[in-house]
Formats: structure tokens, C-alpha cells, sequence
């Protein structure tokens, strides 16, 4: 067994990132299932998504965590964004949504 070392929020594609590193053959039966789940679902690279989440806590007053689950998620509309924050329990205004969703669209797509 492995001690933890340190406890890190980090996006589906920062997952992505570190078991790309290991050789499937030395992954236990959870890590290549984690492997095979980032694969699917992460939906940018991880510098896109470390950029998207500092924009998101700097520009949208989110908390990491927050971002961090804004990113894995990718929302494209306004409505599916306002249904997962919803789940927060603190109010969002529209314009702050709609920057969200902005950051998610720019940092797509350069």
C-alpha cells in the first residue's frame, strides 16, 4: 500500500497526464480503469485545463474546487452550466455564467 503524500484537486486531463507516465502493464485493475475513464471523458489537454481553471478562480471568483469540476464537466450551454452550479447553493449571475462558459469556449479553441 501507498502513503499519501499529498491531497491535490486536479482535472480529469491532469489525470490523463500522470497515467500516460505509466506502463499499463505496472497499473493495478482501478488505475487502468481511471485510464480508461480519463481517456473517454477528458475533454482538453492539461495545460488547457490548468489555464482554465486559474481563469475560472481569477476571473469568475470560483473556488479550485469549483473550477476544477466546471472544467472536467465542459459544460456548452448556459443551461447545463446553471443546472450543475445549481448543486453549490451560492447565486451566480448570468453574466458570470456566460463568462464561464466564454473561458471554456476561448481556451478550447487556441
Amino acid at each position: 500500500m501507498t502513503d499519501i503524500i499529498k491531497k491535490e484537486i486536479i482535472t480529469l486531463p491532469h489525470v490523463k497526464e500522470i497515467l500516460e507516465a505509466v506502463k499499463p502493464d505496472d497499473m493495478d485493475q482501478i488505475q487502468r480503469w481511471t485510464a480508461d475513464y480519463v481517456t473517454k471523458f477528458a475533454k482538453v489537454d492539461s495545460k488547457t485545463a490548468q489555464k482554465m481553471v486559474r481563469r475560472l478562480v481569477e476571473e469568475c471568483d470560483l473556488t479550485e474546487e469549483e473550477a476544477v469540476e466546471v472544467v472536467n464537466i465542459m459544460p456548452v450551454s448556459l443551461e447545463e452550466l446553471r443546472a450543475f452550479t445549481f448543486g453549490w447553493k451560492k447565486l451566480i449571475l448570468t453574466e458570470t455564467l456566460e463568462k464561464m462558459l466564454n473561458i471554456l469556449k476561448d481556451d478550447t479553441q487556441s
